[in-house]
């Protein structure tokens, strides 16, 4: 069974070429999203597919740095509207961090990519420009610019005025870019007039213009020799951008449209991402509550144009469970529900992976990790309450943590930094407690008091599995005719203040046993 990401290299396989260019590009309008940057983690798993086959491939990235502002992204202040239509290369660091507003927004993201495996070779198109890169895809732009018209008015209800040109110089008179027509031109010089009543000429090689996006996807496919390329599904709709861009490559600069690869958007808690209503979750936010091969497992999980939708509150526990299923099948810990469900359970995870472990990686709970970072903030205690709770693998079973070897302890580290900042950040109140240091005033019936007073007891005799515990506590309510309900608020009640908390009988045996016997027994 292939992935898709492997289909998608075998297919690319027949494409008599010295080398396969996989490419990705994203606007700069802001923080770059899991969304928006669906196009460089696609790109990275079918190049490194090709790698595999025995093609030589490289992957690159173009940043689209030199588009104009159209919306003020979050969180910078309306004051930023005054850059509408100025190129973001030319526009300001908001923070003043850097050098300027692209650099602010690219940074963090590419700073991101060697945690998720991810390596290319990055552009600027605004550097592109200035190094003269286009400079005779320009020029054959205005000389086939009837032609381009042409393409463009087959899928376009009202037709282009005869003079249009596919430049848009930047006015040097108001700096945008989006509102000026290029009318004439004579060699390198183009004229053209600006809403703000400007009319001015520009010198094609001064890189103080750009091509209408279009004609320059279709140049830059030439330029690299792209043979693949994913996008977002607005640029592969029919008579989008694609499809223009396609016909304007094979007739104009006489190359072969990449392969193409669209993908469907990714929702947050079902809402489109937006940068400039500050509805994204970037890859960096990712990597602070998951590991990054759990993001590849999120995107590779289904096909590219199938809905995503993320959600980090409560959802988040149950994708981390399900991908520490799928790693379990793969390294035969746990058996699938099918055979053809093991095969693309196995194949998805292979996909996801940085590094391939040849042994199962030591795996404990998320979910039970957000109980006990909240007991204790010390991974040798939280080691301990894995034991008593049965939370070790088999083979580690009464193991110490001093004993334990060092990949261990970074895997339990790295995961309890996860765990951490996803309580502080994303974590319904209702997951959330407090062990009281001191003996909470709380009112508690005779049954209440009597079943704590008889669970203590237990624990003094006794060592219990979390299972086991828990039987006998059943056993003790119905004993007293105590409903579950209420036995289990009186050991929240008397510990967190609270009368919920986390499953009562793991929650137990994670606290210190004479801290629960003593506290049940109202001595401290």
């Amino acid at each position: 069974m292939k992935h898709w990401t492997e289909r998608i290299a075998s297919d690319l396989t027949n494409w008599n070429v010295d080398q396969h260019v996989v490419a990705s590009g994203t606007s700069i309008s802001g923080s770059i999203h899991i969304g928006n940057s669906c196009d460089v983690f696609i790109a990275n798993a079918v190049g490194k597919s090709l790698t595999k086959l025995g093609e030589n491939a490289k992957t690159i990235w173009i940043a689209d740095d030199h588009d104009p502002l159209r919306k003020v992204p979050y969180p910078l202040p309306e004051s930023y509207e005054k850059y509408l239509g100025v190129p973001y290369s030319q526009i300001p660091c908001p923070e003043g961090c850097c050098d300027n507003f692209v650099e602010h927004f690219e940074k963090p993201f590419l700073e991101t990519l060697p945690a998720f495996g991810i390596d290319l070779v990055t552009y600027s198109g605004f550097k592109m420009y200035h190094d003269g890169v286009y400079n005779d895809y320009i020029r054959k732009s205005l000389e086939r610019a009837p032609r381009i018209r042409e393409i463009f008015n087959q899928y376009r209800e009202h037709p282009l005025k005869a003079n249009w040109l596919p430049y848009n110089p930047i006015c040097s008179e108001c700096g945008r870019v989006n509102t000026t027509t290029a009318y004439d031109y004579q060699g390198d010089t183009v004229f053209y007039r600006c809403q703000c009543g400007h009319e001015g000429e520009m010198d094609i090689k001064s890189g103080e213009g750009k091509l209408t996006w279009r004609v320059e996807w279709a140049a830059r496919w030439k330029i690299f020799g792209v043979t693949c390329e994913p996008f977002g599904k607005d640029h592969a709709a029919s008579g989008g951008s694609y499809d223009v861009s396609k016909v304007i490559s094979r007739e104009i600069f006489d190359y072969r449209a990449p392969y193409p690869v669209p993908y469907e958007w990714i929702t947050l808690k079902g809402d489109a991402m937006s940068k400039s209503k500050g509805v994204f979750f970037t890859p960096g936010q990712w990597l602070e509550i998951g590991a990054p091969e759990t993001l590849n497992y999120f995107l590779f999980r289904s096909k590219p144009l199938k809905h995503k939708d993320f959600d980090p509150s409560m959802p988040f526990l149950d994708f981390i469970d399900q991908y520490d299923r799928v790693e379990r099948i793969f390294y035969d810990a746990e058996e699938a529900a099918s055979e053809k469900e093991m095969e693309k359970l196995k194949k998805i995870y292979e996909v996801s992976q940085i590094k391939s472990a040849d042994s199962m990686p030591f795996q404990t709970s998320y979910r039970f990790l957000t109980v006990a970072r909240q007991i204790s903030d010390d991974p040798e205690t939280i080691f301990q309450i894995l034991e008593r709770n049965s939370q070790l693998p088999a083979d580690m079973e009464g193991a110490e943590y001093d004993g334990v070897s060092p990949e261990v302890k970074d895997k339990l580290n790295n995961r309890l930094v996860n765990v951490e900042n996803w309580l502080e950040t994303y974590a319904p109140e209702f997951v959330k407690f407090q062990v009281q240091k001191e003996l909470p005033q709380v009112e508690l019936n005779e049954k209440q008091e009597a079943f704590l007073l008889k669970v203590a007891d237990l624990l003094e005799t006794s060592d219990y599995t979390s299972q086991e515990l828990h039987d006998e506590m059943y056993l003790i309510l119905k004993d007293l005719g105590l409903k579950p309900q209420k036995a289990f608020q009186a050991i929240y009640k008397i510990i967190i203040g609270k009368k919920q908390g986390p499953r009562a009988a793991s929650f137990v045996l994670s606290l210190d046993k004479d801290f629960v016997i003593k506290r049940f027994r109202r001595e401290a």
